[in-house]
Formats: structure tokens, C-alpha cells, sequence
């Protein structure tokens, strides 16, 4: 089976060597680098198989790009916790949506509309709505890619409606098709970034109600869901032209 290899990074400025990647399914990492030729310090090494090439790493690259773990106690913020996330950022909040169904969605009149096939009447005067609008109106950025199967399913579809509301409130709506984010290597977790240092892994029970939110600070980390972030504005499309799009490509 081919690998499917995620590039963590480099530490050169140019983009070259040496890099880390990382095996997204057996979590192994692979590194590449100058080989290592000096004769004196291939005679030092242990445990050098003829297989084997010794390469050479800057101990910063391995720091900054290889894999962490988590802590051992995960920091988990309940939903109301996490909702002051939203009120407390300062300059930019961003989420990655790969989920096929939000329970909270089905709760609101306007899934009601739309699921009777009306156009939803939204609602900009919502706490959550005035929450957004004040922080865009002064000059923070806010913005969403929402990763859509193929078909779309019900709740994805209401959600591509929804941009309309998502865009009127000065966020930056942009759409992936599921396949596409899976040849980008974009990971299946739904999580938020708030000002580029805090990270947010949604967490939802089998019903798809949101449970609660995991907090990630660690800096390495946070670097990696940073560029996950990069990829995805970078493979996404403007909601607008996703939907003027997607009648031709379901036919």
C-alpha cells in the first residue's frame, strides 16, 4: 500500500533539505537530509545496517517538525468554555469543517426552511452573529473551509446555504470537495485556531451534538495545525464559485 506522507516542514529558508514528513497511517517519520560520507564519523556509528543511509538533521528541524504527542491529560473545555474563545480572540479565528452532519444545525428555523425547500430567512442579530460582525467590522479576520462529500449530504447542503449568512457577517467562506482535502492530506478532525496559538479539536458524541472542545497550545503543535489551515484556504474555492460549480459536476 503507498504511503500517504504529510510534509511537516523544513529548516531551510529555501525549501529544500533537510525536511520531516510523517506517515499519516503507521505514524512513522521520514526524514531527509545531506548524506553523511565523512569516513571518521560513519566508523562512530552503531548499529548501521548496509541498508541504512545516515543522513545529516539540524537538532532545530527534528524540534520544530517532528511529531509530538499530546499531553497525557488533555486540556477538554466544555461547550460554554469554549464558546468564550470566540468572544476572547483578537485578531483571526478559522475552522476546518469535515463533518457531515452538526445536530446543532437541525435545531434552528432556518434548517426548518430549508429543509421545506424555502429560502432561510437569516437572522443577523443573533448573539453569535453580533459576536462575529463586531470582531470583522474591526479588522479581525474570521473565515471557514467546509470539506463536502460527494454527493453533499443534508446537512452539508444546508451549510452551503449558509455561507450566504457566514459571508454577510465578513467571514471568509470557502469550500474543499472531500476528496480533494483527502489528496491534500487534510486531516478529518474538525478544530478552530484563534489567533495562530490556540487550537480547538471539536469533540462530538455519536448524535453529532458537540461535546466539548480538546485545547491545544503546545507551539509545535499549534505549527502544524497552522499549515493544515495554509493547505486548505490554499486548495479551497470561494463558496460563491463552489456552488455555481457543483450543479455541473453532480451532473
Amino acid at each position: 500500500m503507498a504511503r500517504r506522507l504529510r510534509f511537516n516542514g523544513t529548516g531551510s529558508g529555501e525549501g529544500s533539505c533537510p525536511a520531516v514528513h510523517e506517515d499519516l497511517a503507521t505514524g512513522e517519520v521520514i526524514v531527509h537530509g545531506p548524506r553523511l560520507t565523512d569516513p571518521d564519523a560513519l566508523a562512530q556509528l552503531q548499529h548501521l545496517d548496509d541498508d541504512e543511509i545516515p543522513i545529516v538533521v539540524p537538532r532545530n528541524t527534528l524540534i520544530d517538525f517532528g511529531p509530538k504527542e499530546r499531553d497525557s491529560e488533555p486540556r477538554i473545555f466544555t461547550p460554554e468554555q469554549f464558546a468564550r474563545l470566540f468572544e476572547n480572540f483578537q485578531h483571526s479565528a478559522w475552522h476546518l469543517e469535515t463533518r457531515r452532519r452538526y445536530a446543532v444545525d437541525e435545531q434552528s428555523e432556518t434548517y426548518a426552511q430549508f429543509a421545506r425547500s424555502e429560502k432561510p430567512v437569516w437572522d443577523l442579530e443573533t448573539p453569535w452573529s453580533r459576536t462575529i460582525r463586531a470582531k470583522t467590522t474591526d479588522g479581525a479576520c474570521v473565515g471557514r473551509v467546509r470539506v463536502v462529500d460527494d454527493p453533499p449530504t443534508e446537512g452539508q447542503l444546508y451549510l452551503l446555504a449558509h455561507g450566504e449568512k457566514n459571508a454577510a457577517l465578513g467571514e471568509d467562506v470557502r469550500n474543499i470537495w472531500r476528496a480533494d482535502a483527502a489528496q491534500a492530506n487534510l486531516p478529518d478532525e474538525d478544530f478552530w485556531i484563534f489567533d495562530s496559538h490556540i487550537v480547538a479539536v471539536c469533540l462530538f458524541d455519536n448524535d453529532d451534538h458537540l461535546t466539548g472542545a480538546e485545547l491545544i497550545t503546545q507551539p509545535a503543535a499549534v505549527n502544524q495545525y497552522n499549515r493544515l489551515r495554509d493547505i486548505a484556504r490554499h486548495y479551497s474555492v470561494p463558496y460563491q464559485q463552489f456552488n455555481a460549480a457543483r450543479p455541473a459536476k453532480e451532473a
